[in-house]
């Protein structure tokens, strides 16, 4: 029989755990607990009390937990002692049929597991897609896990067993997140285009122009043409796909949304993409729906964000603030193609006349609102599957070096020495001391080199990278001002010479209150608790904040909340929550304009 909400929230508290039984294995003191947040405005809701239970647990409760599991295609197994729900789990996921080879290998890492960790290993096997990991996957992650820190393997026991709990909840209740699995199932089929050297390797990379960033491009538009419903989908002058699904007014002015589709190499599927596949799924909906808001809708997949073939960055929507620089299109990449080249070989213009008329006027729109993976951890730690942005950091980022006196590394005294790594070694430490004396501040080096470097030479030159970012200009001009202020004192000490070059300098981009406030009551109609946090990665968010009243949701990423790593992962339920939340932020929209 169906669970419902209702009776779940009217029963006893011994019908409450009756109802819950087989969610957490052999551990019904958490639905016990979780009682008493009813009652529960949606399952969503649900899910994160019944975790925030496992995370307010004590130490010894949270192993308990995690033992209460069996191993995979273990004892238990064989003996066929698993409960229903794991017996179900493990026999979709064809552990019940391992080959003899398979079945071995999974017996050696189950005891090399418990030997490190002393717990089993957990895996929710049905995967991210709730449709069930292969046998080759399941044996892959176990043997990648099994490097991990006690620390790092516990919290992502944890994370696995609350999406088991998530899908055996879904089936109690009758759940099929539909657009949360067509934002997924289109990632994946847009990953299955990346950048030759990659690609051989099973690397996901999309750089700007390339074979495989038009076939993306041109992916997205035949979905938005003929699965979404959009009534104009083009690509544009530099290279964005351009959708436009129309207003029941067309006087009003158009909400703005969107995000990139371009990747870092040995990229994730869902950082920038997701915000443009959530927005894609909603007008889905909204078209089978027969429905038009009384404001269009304006979809715009930023074909460039990430800076990867040439060293401008965000030029999918600086194009559309006016800020796209002429010099960028000399600038040249690795193989000395320059962008207007890489333009025009695409069929764009490559002229600053057809880019110039991208800028959009700021009258006719209503503002930006981006969703995006929060790429980080704050969301994965609090059980959170949303969160609401409220400022996207400012950063300002340089190139250095440091120069000091090559010298033998046997015979040079070392209070001699002027070594100029080891002083780029000294500033490296003070910007971790420095950036982690105050919340919401980060800095990192994150390149070093000595050129022409010898293992008995004391290196005489050494280049490095500093990005600084905090969630106000204020606090980043004070840590940029210090940390300059350091490397010129660590020089002078060590009689040193150095230099820097500012690369890129861009203002934190608070968000609208007002907008914010909607994403908020967005959050807040899918029945989840409010979790507000800054972004400390940069966003297209940040340059279309010039131009219009913007503001962002994130939404978590499992393994620590990973991205720019293969290891980047969402799961259906959460980008179902996603899209739930845009459609309510476009129903609130809808209701003050009416």
């Amino acid at each position: 029989m169906t669970l419902s909400l209702s009776a779940l929230n009217a029963a006893s508290a011994a019908d409450f755990g009756r109802l819950l039984a087989g969610t957490y294995e052999h551990s019904p003191w958490i639905a016990e607990r979780a009682a008493a947040a009813r009652p529960f405005a949606s399952v969503a809701g649900l899910k994160h009390a019944l975790a925030t239970v496992v995370r307010e647990a004590s130490r010894d409760e949270q192993l308990g937990l995690i033992r209460a599991h069996p191993e995979l295609a273990g004892k238990a197994m064989v003996a066929q002692a698993l409960t229903a729900e794991s017996s179900d789990e493990q026999g979709r996921a064809g552990l019940t049929h391992c080959t003899p080879a398979e079945f071995a290998r999974l017996q050696q890492l189950n005891a090399a597991y418990g030997e490190r960790f002393g717990w089993p290993f957990i895996l929710a096997v049905r995967g991210p897609r709730g449709q069930g990991l292969t046998r080759g996957q399941i044996i892959e992650t176990f043997e990648r896990r099994l490097q991990d820190s006690p620390e790092q393997e516990m919290h992502e026991c944890l994370r696995n067993i609350h999406r088991i709990a998530e899908i055996r909840l879904n089936d109690k209740f009758g759940l099929e997140p539909a657009l949360g699995n067509q934002v997924w199932d289109w990632a994946e089929a847009l990953a299955e285009y990346a950048d030759p050297g990659f690609k051989e390797l099973g690397q996901l990379t999309v750089t700007y122009l390339t074979e495989a960033h038009r076939a993306c491009a041109a992916s997205l538009q035949h979905w938005m043409q003929t699965d979404c419903g959009f009534d104009e989908v083009q690509i544009d002058a530099v290279g964005n796909v351009v959708a436009r699904y129309h207003g029941s007014d067309p006087a009003a002015r158009t909400l703005l949304t969107g995000s990139h589709y371009d990747t870092v190499r040995n990229a994730g599927k869902y950082d920038g993409r997701l915000g443009i596949l959530a927005v894609m799924a909603a007008v889905r909906a909204l078209h089978a729906a027969g429905r038009r808001l009384p404001f269009a809708i304006e979809l715009l997949a930023f074909a460039e964000e990430e800076g990867q073939r040439y060293k401008a960055t965000f030029l999918g929507s600086s194009a559309l603030t006016g800020q796209f620089e002429p010099a960028w299109l000399d600038e040249v990449d690795a193989e000395d193609i320059s962008m207007r080249s890489a333009m025009q070989n695409a069929g764009l213009p490559g002229t600053m006349a057809a880019i110039q008329a991208l800028q959009r006027d700021p009258t006719r729109y209503l503002g930006f609102v981006e969703m995006h993976i929060e790429q980080g951890p704050v969301l994965n730690a609090l059980d959170m599957p949303l969160g609401v942005v409220t400022s996207i950091n400012g950063s300002v980022r340089y190139l250095g070096e440091v120069i000091g006196q090559a010298a033998h590394a046997g015979t040079t005294p070392m209070r001699q020495r002027h070594d100029a790594a080891a002083a780029v070694a000294e500033l490296l430490l003070y910007v971790e001391q420095r950036a982690g004396s105050q919340p919401d501040v980060v800095g990192t080096v994150g390149l070093l080199q000595v050129p022409a470097g010898s293992i008995n030479v004391i290196p005489g030159r050494c280049q490095f990278s500093l990005d600084l970012r905090a969630a106000d200009n204020a606090a980043r001009d004070a840590l940029d001002t210090d940390v300059r202020a350091e490397l010129a004192r660590i020089c002078e000490r060590r009689g040193l010479r150095w230099q820097l070059q500012q690369t890129m300098r861009a203002d934190a981009a608070p968000s609208d209150p007002t907008w914010q406030a909607r994403w908020e009551a967005a959050v807040a109609t899918v029945g989840l608790p409010l979790q507000r946090l800054p972004s400390g990665a940069g966003h297209d968010a940040m340059k279309l904040h010039q131009l219009l009243p913007q503001a962002m949701l994130f939404v978590r990423g499992g393994h620590g909340g990973i991205s720019h790593n293969p290891l980047e992962t969402i799961s259906n339920d959460d980008a179902e929550l996603c899209v739930q939340a845009f459609l309510a932020l476009l129903n609130g929209l809808a209701e003050e304009k009416t």
